[in-house]
């Protein structure tokens, strides 16, 4: 590593030494901020024949099925139609091999009401309102009827059991789930405020959600898995390939500005050639360079193969 000024960059140096030392900025597309604060989202750029896609969704109100590798930007795609289009906080599903619809609709703490309700009645309280044990998830808070569709992505759909995209056919060909929980209930109420997956209280009546607009739904898929000839007709598909040299340099642009492409030759050139058999993501790219950029010395000691380190195979 060099010596010197540039030598500030370390925060951590092993030697056991406390010390408080103070953190330097992040990385652009590693700040948070508090839903209220939250800046604008950082550039997403796409051909104009990907982004013609993504309009063909829209018009016909069905699904966006993005694949592609990992890296080539299929979950940013979606944050970026949430931003442009002005459609809300972006809802997000992330699945995993015990993902349901179910639980993507709403979940129901019978539980905690039980227990609430025995509570109220010991005190000579009012009980509760089964609504306050009721919650939307994502899906289901998509489906919440509004005068805007909402966004939402469905992460990683290749990920979750193999009936998943076949439970979701009825939700997306009707836009219409029910909640027996309050299907069960009385005629007099007619009408229970349920909580949705970002906090908001909607009512729901006679315990059946209907969207008025479909939403924007992104489906983002690694390619692991096919999917069932039913599921894949509802969708629209979009292929993501892997950004070309041209592309990159773009992207760095975007994210660290044109300085920053004084310091990125080399440094594409390894990442271009490490790509092919270990399917590097552009977020390494970006990591290397911002660290290039901040004086870190990346060619010393095997810190380029930490940052710019394969995707696949064993490790």
């Amino acid at each position: 590593m060099s010596t010197g000024p540039a030598d500030d960059w370390r925060i951590f140096r092993g030697d056991g030494v406390q010390r408080t030392a103070a953190m330097p900025p992040a990385p652009p597309w590693r700040r948070f901020r508090t839903p209220s604060r939250a800046p604008a989202p950082l550039p997403y750029l796409i051909s104009p024949e990907h982004a013609d896609v993504v309009n063909a969704a829209l018009h016909l109100r069905r699904p966006l099925l993005v694949t592609g590798p990992a890296g080539t930007g299929k979950s940013s795609l979606a944050r970026a139609v949430a931003h442009e289009l002005n459609l809300g906080e972006l809802l997000r599903w992330p699945v995993n091999s015990r993902s349901s619809v179910q639980d993507a609709l709403y979940q129901y703490d019978a539980i905690g009401r039980l227990r609430e309700t025995t509570l109220s009645r010991d005190r000579d309280e009012p009980e509760p309102s089964i609504g306050s044990f009721i919650r939307l998830g994502p899906l289901g808070t998509a489906l919440v009827p509004a005068g805007r569709p909402r966004a939402l992505l469905v992460d990683e759909m290749d990920k979750g059991d193999v009936d998943l995209p076949n439970d979701l056919l009825t939700v997306f060909e009707e836009g219409v789930f029910e909640i027996p929980e309050l299907i069960r209930l009385p005629q007099e109420i007619a009408v229970v405020d349920v909580l949705t997956a970002d906090d908001a209280v909607v009512p729901v009546e006679r315990g059946h959600v209907h969207c008025t607009e479909f939403p924007v739904v992104v489906i983002t898929s690694n390619g692991e898995r096919d999917f069932p000839p039913a599921f894949l007709r509802r969708c629209i598909r979009l292929d993501l390939p892997v950004p070309d040299e041209k592309r990159l340099r773009a992207i760095v642009r975007a994210h660290l500005g044109d300085d920053a492409l004084r310091e990125v030759d080399d440094l594409l050139q390894a990442f271009l050639r490490r790509r092919a058999p270990g399917e590097l993501a552009t977020d390494q790219l970006l990591n290397a360079v911002f660290l290039r950029v901040g004086g870190v010395d990346l060619d010393a000691d095997g810190l380029l193969d930490a940052v710019l380190h394969r995707l696949t195979g064993s490790i």
